[in-house]
């Protein structure tokens, strides 16, 4: 596909019939746009396997998840979203979500020699869309920072293509393989360097949670591994339980060395979060 410009789908031009389109991500297995549409602003997503390389063992699941995220999202009860399938893989549109994502907006904190505290109503806005989620028996799977939209009106948590909490057609459900390291609790890390495989759980979403807040505030990873160590080399340090101590101040701090406990039952729950918070 790199010797081609991407495009939309056919199928996916025929259902918004965009006024304006732009390419917002194209990386390994999926391609995002956000479209203006007679309908309203959308994301659109787009998935193809990727195949394998040199450095990559080949990924079908990355076709997949458009289609996965559209069942979730069905499932959750939403409502103005698309998904299906193109002759590579399968498709989603959904509303799009104007705002930073949690990383951007808290990039002030993270200066050389800033004074600038992170806001904590802008976690608040995390923890209590991670509620709504967990509220309804759902894990997300994938909790990052940029997965946190924070909006004028509310903070809005995207990329629900992991999440687990509800049947999904077969064909387009794969098994969960982890998610991106720096945010991964250690028994999920332990799984999947056991058996390639875990199970997203709310009490891991609280231990990313937490690993997104601090990173956020600090720019620091709750785990140390060098930044070019292999994914397995990762995943080793952040099964030991071993990580950096937390230097975010006050409340805010304590909060999220008690969301990064090495022991799942040791984690405050999103409600208890949220009620530390406010």
């Amino acid at each position: 596909m790199s010797g081609t410009p991407p495009e939309l789908p056919i199928v996916v031009l025929d259902a918004l019939m965009p006024r304006a389109q732009r390419l917002v991500v194209n990386r390994r297995g999926s391609m995002v746009w956000e479209v203006e549409s007679h309908r309203g602003q959308y994301a659109v997503k787009v998935g193809y396997p990727i195949e394998a390389t040199a450095d990559w063992p080949a990924q079908p699941w990355t076709a997949l998840a458009p289609a996965r995220e559209g069942a979730v999202l069905y499932r959750l009860g939403f409502d103005d979203f698309a998904y299906g399938e193109w002759e590579l893989g399968t498709w989603n549109f959904q509303p799009w979500h104007e705002g930073p994502d949690l990383y951007e907006l808290w990039r002030p904190c993270r200066e050389p020699d800033s004074r600038t505290e992170p806001h904590t109503s802008a976690a608040l806005g995390c923890v209590e869309a991670l509620a709504e989620l967990h509220g309804r028996g759902w894990a997300h799977g994938d909790v990052q920072p940029a997965h946190f939209i924070i909006g004028p009106d509310r903070t809005h948590l995207i990329d629900l293509a992991l999440a687990r909490g509800g049947r999904v057609p077969e064909g387009y459900d794969f098994p969960f393989r982890g998610c991106l390291v720096h945010y991964e609790a250690p028994e999920i890390a332990r799984s999947v360097l056991a058996t390639g495989e875990a199970q997203p759980t709310q009490e891991a979403d609280i231990y990313a949670l937490g690993a997104s807040l601090l990173i956020s505030a600090t720019g620091w990873r709750a785990v140390e591994y060098p930044d070019d160590a292999p994914r397995p080399e990762q995943r080793q340090a952040v099964a030991s339980g071993k990580r950096r101590p937390v230097k975010v101040h006050g409340e805010l701090g304590e909060l999220i060395d008690a969301m990064l406990s090495p022991a799942p039952e040791d984690r405050p729950t999103i409600y208890e979060v949220g009620k530390a918070l406010s």
